[in-house]
């Protein structure tokens, strides 16, 4: 027996961030988009668990227990009392430490994974639950579409989108690290005071309206001047995709990868090609949102 499930990248259209508590989190309001890009996590039975990857920048995914993917098996398999012997193969389409949730993908991916092939019923509430243990982002993974994350994120209210809204993605020639980027966001707002994080009104009406103008004027990114401090050229990608006649350019979540939200498919088509040519970044992609949450594609007999 294999499951694979299919499982999207996420973009966050706003991210609101708040002071570091005193368990080192950060409350958020993070406002969630899934979109068609996507990893792929392939469980079988194995003498013991074991991780494997091929895509794009396999090379830089952990195959130990550090991977989410990994963890989640774990997790579930000490719920249930069973031995976590498994392989996990992941096929990679979503960038490696880009900030749109590639590894938290993965976790979710595995989860409902092993989930279906070891036959363990969970609840959705228990996956969640699970979820919200492994990481901020992952129970997103889980549920797609469009999400505001309250808490540090996990805690997921469904919003409504109205509309299609089609992306271009710029893959950056190095990684950041998600722990540095928040703590970069620290050192340059010691001594100020950080307000509470809320959702903006102005963006998820226009996400219920699917309104591309109005979501272009209302996206933010209060982790975008630590990203930039980090990686100061990744300035040099957002201003080309401005140029190239993107609605609205940012940091996508902690970073590198950065996001341009085009008018339509014909728009994200030339914004791409724009991108390519400028020699600002390593690799681009297209794709669009809202997009589907982990879901079960394959599952083959022995």
């Amino acid at each position: 027996m294999s499951v694979t499930v299919r499982v999207p990248a996420k973009v966050n259209v706003q991210l609101a961030v708040g002071a570091a508590r005193p368990d080192g989190f950060h409350d958020l309001a993070n406002v969630f988009l899934a979109v068609g890009l996507y990893d792929e996590v392939t469980v079988t039975p194995a003498d013991e668990l074991r991780v494997t990857c091929e895509g794009p920048d396999a090379d830089q995914v952990p195959l130990d227990v550090t991977n989410l993917a990994a963890r989640a098996a774990i997790a579930l398999a000490e719920r249930r009392g069973i031995d976590p012997a498994v392989h996990l193969h992941i096929a990679k389409d979503i960038p490696v430490a880009g900030g749109m949730a590639g590894g938290s993908a993965d976790g979710a991916g595995a989860l409902l994974a092993c989930d279906a092939l070891w036959g363990t019923n969970a609840s959705r509430e228990e996956l969640l639950d699970i979820c919200a243990e492994l990481g901020s982002d992952v129970p997103f993974s889980l549920v797609g579409g469009a999400a505001l994350g309250t808490g540090r994120g996990e805690k997921l209210r469904a919003l409504e989108v109205g509309g299609t809204f089609h992306w271009v993605f710029a893959m950056a020639g190095r990684g950041l690290s998600t722990p540095a980027v928040f703590r970069e966001f620290d050192r340059l707002g010691e001594g100020t005071d950080i307000p509470v994080p809320v959702a903006s009104e102005p963006l998820l009406d226009a996400l219920a309206k699917g309104d591309a103008d109005a979501l272009a004027a209302a996206v933010s990114n209060d982790l975008q001047p630590a990203a930039l401090s980090l990686f100061p050229e990744l300035a040099d990608t957002l201003a080309a995709g401005r140029a190239a006649g993107a609605l609205t350019a940012l940091v996508s979540g902690s970073g590198p990868t950065t996001a341009f939200l085009a008018r339509d498919a014909g728009s994200a088509v030339a914004v791409a090609g724009a991108l390519r040519s400028s020699g600002t970044c390593r690799a681009v992609r297209t794709a669009s949102g809202p997009a589907p949450g982990a879901t079960v594609v394959r599952a083959a007999g022995a």
